[in-house]
């Protein structure tokens, strides 16, 4: 399971946290992923099933979750060598994030 998170948690005020699962296609088929955010953005982002291989695909996503936290965006590029297991994860997080008005 790959899991990322962002910040510390604080005494003095809790945001109140949305969790919402959003799917993309990966290289071995379907990447499911949580993403927990608040009205700061995106907290953390845990991938929970995917087909495609730990090495390859799973250190893509690992690494990816981690420039989306820093960057509280998903528009990056895919990691070369792991095109469509980065593809099928950033598609996930996308579909799991509510579309802004």
């Amino acid at each position: 399971m790959i899991t990322a998170c962002v910040g510390s948690t604080s005494a003095t005020a809790v945001e109140p946290e949305s969790v919402l699962e959003g799917a993309g296609r990966g290289y071995r088929g379907l990447i499911r992923a949580l993403v927990h955010s608040n009205s700061n953005g995106i907290q953390s982002i845990e991938v929970i099933d995917h087909k495609d291989d730990e090495f390859i695909g799973g250190v893509a996503m690992e690494s990816l979750a981690e420039s989306i936290l820093e960057s509280n965006s998903t528009d990056l590029d895919a990691i070369s060598g792991a095109t469509e297991s980065s593809r099928g994860f950033l598609e996930a997080v996308r579909n799991a994030i509510p579309a802004k008005k």
